[in-house]
């Protein structure tokens, strides 16, 4: 298994631990639905007790895959079926071996667990890989009807926590409303914060020491761009490259080192594609 593979099975696997935790701790033992599938599966566990919900979230991915498989075809790789299997396991052990209370208040539940929940997503999403679950049913909307997926998704969340409106009193499912809401912000805003990068402009007489070291030390590209000096008029070279913000540190250590009087502007991008990024087919 390649090492990119390796680190993005690590971080599906925290992710799914932490979305696991928010589920068995926060979300289940206050009947919290806060959308998806294991919103679904608190709402039908309180019908049906004897089957915990690690159980039920198991048994309704199955039959979600192979619906998918037949509606869509084989679009869900190793990954997804992987977080799917790991959610329900991991909800099942924590039940049975690690029962225990952290907290009977409604909103410390819905804001902690919502936020613990949508850390956990978010890493998923960002290894390139889904919980599986309600966002097949949202691809099998967006390809039957059109609809967007991110507004399918948001359609079967609204439809849980109405289920679990009804199921728990209209309190508890405008709890669950306010979790669907927040965690969506709070997803899109972690998964930005996973992409963003740092663009740098170096303006020196040494750009050349300055291209070496990014080139060989950081391994990142860098390209250099014709300009010309508004007070000098001589032409000049402006130097250009795109770092993590840990590589930037690195990059700006060096330059105190090689030219205290460079001049550098830093701005942020929130998505890099291309060679030593993301491929856009991969996005």
């Amino acid at each position: 298994m390649k090492k990119k593979n390796i680190k993005e099975f690590a971080l599906i696997t925290i992710g799914i631990l932490l979305v696991a935790i928010s589920v068995v701790y926060f979300f289940e033992p206050n009947n919290i639905a806060a959308g998806g599938i294991t919103g679904l599966a608190i709402v039908i566990n309180h019908y049906i007790p004897f089957i915990s919900i690690g159980p039920l979230v198991l048994m309704m991915d199955a039959v979600l895959f192979v619906i998918a498989l037949i509606v869509l075809g084989a679009k869900f790789g190793a990954k997804t079926i992987y977080s799917s299997v790991l959610l329900s396991v991991s909800m099942w052990l924590m039940q049975t071996f690690i029962p225990i209370n952290i907290t009977n208040d409604l909103m410390l539940a819905t804001i902690f667990g919502t936020l613990i929940s949508a850390g956990g997503m978010a890493i998923v999403f960002n290894a390139n890989a889904s919980t599986g679950g309600t966002y097949i049913i949202a691809k099998i909307l967006n390809k039957f009807f059109h609809i967007e997926i991110g507004k399918s998704l948001l359609m079967v969340d609204f439809l849980v926590t109405l289920l679990g409106a009804i199921t728990f009193g209209i309190n508890m499912g405008l709890y669950g409303l306010l979790s669907v809401i927040i965690n969506g912000v709070v997803i899109d805003n972690i998964i930005a914060g996973f992409k963003t990068k740092s663009e740098i402009t170096i303006i020196s007489d040494k750009n050349k020491d300055i291209s070496k070291f990014i080139l060989n030390d950081l391994e990142r590209g860098c390209t250099f761009i014709k300009g010309v000096g508004g007070f000098t008029g001589k032409d000049t070279a402006l130097l250009y490259t795109v770092l993590d913000r840990s590589e930037f540190i690195k990059l700006k250590n060096k330059i105190r080192e090689i030219d205290k009087n460079a001049f550098i502007t830093v701005g942020e991008v929130h998505e890099v594609m291309g060679e030593g990024f993301m491929g856009i087919d991969e996005n």
